[in-house]
């Protein structure tokens, strides 16, 4: 089991595709290579949200967790997601990556049936028990519709490969309460719009979309309110949230890959059936750009 220390800030890694939706592997290597080396972040979060994971098949999925291995090495901390809702196959790439060397595993709590605590708990011990590697828990309820509570997050943690949870939820007297009751697992902020209240609120780190083209003033942020500079802090957070506005409107995942293609990068397209970009996306796109970088 890799030792690395998880804490710090993650990007929420894209993944290239060619207009057909087949990998394009040379433009994902350019995205590693652009958020070790520019945006100079401390680790990368593979298989998310932000990387289309729920549309790839599972060979897909490896060949990804491949590319980003060989390309960052050891540079920085690698969290690969391996939830799924097919339990064999989140198994399956548990044992893959850790193979791999990467330093923790993570996974999304078991989405579109409802399943009970006792089946959520279930999973993760499926996932996790085999392997040795860490697992931090994906919790997203805007997505999932999976609400879990204190109590319900105190059972999971009794399994000690089970260190802490990417908290996305705006829901910041849960996080509070995490905080103050386990102060050994870790807690990473997962709303990039939410970086500095969650900083203020004691979090280990954070992980986000826009951390692939925003990863300076997100550095700063965090550094800012560690420190107690809250006001400096805040001036930050209000340009990072008008950008993340101004993302929003424009398509969220389809922006960021226009604006690294801005900076020269082949970020490609997204995987249908999300949209093909506009000629009115991909100006507005280019003004972001303009605007903000």
């Amino acid at each position: 089991m890799s030792k690395r220390d998880l804490r710090g800030l993650y990007a929420a890694l894209l993944a290239s595709f060619h207009e057909d939706g087949t990998l394009n592997e040379s433009g994902l290597r350019q995205i590693v290579r652009h958020d070790i080396d520019k945006m100079k972040m401390d680790g990368l979060y593979v298989g998310g949200s932000t990387g289309e994971n729920f549309m790839l098949a599972t060979d897909e999925k490896k060949r990804i967790f491949e590319i980003v291995k060989d390309e960052a090495k050891d540079a920085v901390t690698l969290i690969a997601q391996v939830g799924s809702i097919n339990l064999k196959e989140s198994c399956e790439l548990a044992k893959f990556v850790t193979d791999l060397g990467y330093d923790a595993i993570s996974a999304v709590t078991p989405f579109y049936y409802k399943f009970s605590f006792d089946e959520i708990r279930h999973y993760y011990e499926s996932i996790i028990g085999p392997v040795d590697n860490r697992m931090v828990i994906y919790s997203i309820p805007f997505l999932t519709g999976v609400d879990m509570s204190l109590p319900q997050f105190g059972k999971l943690f009794e399994d000690k490969k089970i260190v802490g949870v990417k908290f996305t939820q705006a829901d910041f007297y849960l996080l509070e309460r995490m905080r103050k009751t386990f102060p050994d697992k870790l807690i990473f902020a997962g709303f990039d719009e939410m970086l500095l209240p969650a900083t203020v609120l004691g979090v280990d780190g954070a992980i986000g979309s826009t951390y692939n083209v925003n990863g300076p003033r997100a550095r700063q942020i965090f550094d800012l309110a560690r420190a107690g500079k809250t006001k400096e802090a805040l001036e930050i957070q209000h340009v990072t949230n008008d950008l993340i506005t101004d993302i929003l409107g424009n398509g969220l995942y389809g922006t960021i890959k226009l604006l690294l293609e801005e900076e020269g990068i082949h970020a490609g397209a997204c995987r249908e059936p999300m949209k093909a970009y506009t000629p009115e996306m991909r100006a507005r796109a280019k003004e972001i750009y303009k605007t903000y970088f």
